[in-house]
């Protein structure tokens, strides 16, 4: 899979994210809806079901904008197959994340706590050992620290913008695979299924796989983006790091250029995922998962062309809406 950063720098990005979180309630107090988006109705749900029907995948996408006030009816909203269950790749480590957060701010670790890199594991199945290999993974650095030390957010950092499973491993056996499906369940994402670090070979043959639907993993992403996960400050450390994920070739490379997305990738033979905030004029989250497509730059594409066919109903229908309200004001003298 080809590795792109689109990055904003440190500072660009932190406004931007800051602004998001401001802007939305303010979307929400002044602009009128359209009758669609009264409705949470979307228009390009057609063309959406298209695009799966001709890939012929087994797709499911979750998609809502963030332009309506936590817990109200969403503006614009997309469910298909949102509670079918699929393999969770990659995206548990999304939980993974949101749980080192959550234990750092209950004084339970540190983010700065030193954690010796050592390659053994215990399969969930009986207790026996097992290693990961370097070249089944996506990043080498981790393994090149074998014998030392890293922090935990050392850690988090390559486990979600490269995807490192030694990472998620270690951050998993560090904080508890229990209580990271706990957290899942506290903040509503029960279809999200975290039972085990990855490349547990024995765990794998009894089916006892990690998992996920599309709704499950729309809540939390929405969680961090209305900086809800844990609390605001970790939400925005969550983002910052999503944003600097290096696979772009999914739901990133649909959009406008310059668009800031905070996402994860997942994918293993079939399986590609993408779950994204997408922070557009109009911020929106958007979950695609998809299997049965061999080749991964075909699931890319897919996600891709559901993302900007999305992109492009949420920002064109808040022009409408904004137009709306100019006129509305114009009326009314002001």
């Amino acid at each position: 899979m080809a590795r792109v950063d689109h990055d904003e720098d440190d500072v660009t990005g932190r406004i931007r994210t800051a602004v998001v979180a401001a802007v939305v309630p303010l979307l929400a107090a002044l602009c009128p809806l359209s009758a669609a988006a009264q409705s949470g109705q979307i228009k390009s749900r057609e063309a959406v079901e298209r695009l799966i029907k001709e890939s012929g995948a087994d797709v499911a996408v979750a998609f809502r904008t963030l332009d309506a006030p936590a817990g109200a009816p969403p503006r614009l909203e997309l469910l298909i197959q949102p509670d079918v269950e699929f393999h969770a790749a990659s995206t548990m480590k999304v939980p993974v994340m949101i749980e080192l957060f959550r234990q750092a701010r209950a004084g339970l670790v540190k983010l700065d706590e030193p954690l010796l890199v050592k390659n053994e594991f215990a399969s969930i199945v009986d207790g026996s050992p097992y290693t990961l290999s370097v070249g089944d993974d996506s990043d080498a650095e981790v393994y090149r620290r074998i014998g030392q030390t890293m922090t935990l957010v050392e850690l988090c950092e390559p486990m979600i913008t490269v995807s490192s499973n030694f990472a998620a491993n270690l951050l998993i056996q560090r904080l508890g695979a229990a209580n990271i499906q706990r957290t899942v369940d506290g903040l509503g994402a029960r279809g999200m299924i975290v039972r085990r670090g990855v490349e547990d070979g024995k765990a794998f043959a009894k089916g006892l796989n990690n998992s996920t639907t599309a709704g499950a993993l729309m809540v939390l992403m929405e969680r961090i983006a209305r900086l809800e996960a844990v609390d605001a400050e970790a939400s925005r450390q969550m983002i910052e790091i999503l944003k600097r994920q290096r696979f772009n070739d999914a739901i990133p490379a649909g959009l406008p250029a310059g668009t800031p997305v905070a996402h994860k990738t997942g994918s293993i033979t079939k399986i590609h995922h993408d779950a994204a905030i997408v922070l557009a004029p109009r911020p929106f989250v958007l979950v695609v998962l998809t299997r049965g497509l061999e080749d991964l730059k075909q699931s890319a594409a897919l996600m891709a062309r559901i993302a900007r066919v999305l992109y492009d109903e949420a920002q064109q229908d808040r022009f409408q809406n904004l137009r709306a309200a100019a006129g509305s004001r114009r009326e009314n003298g002001f």
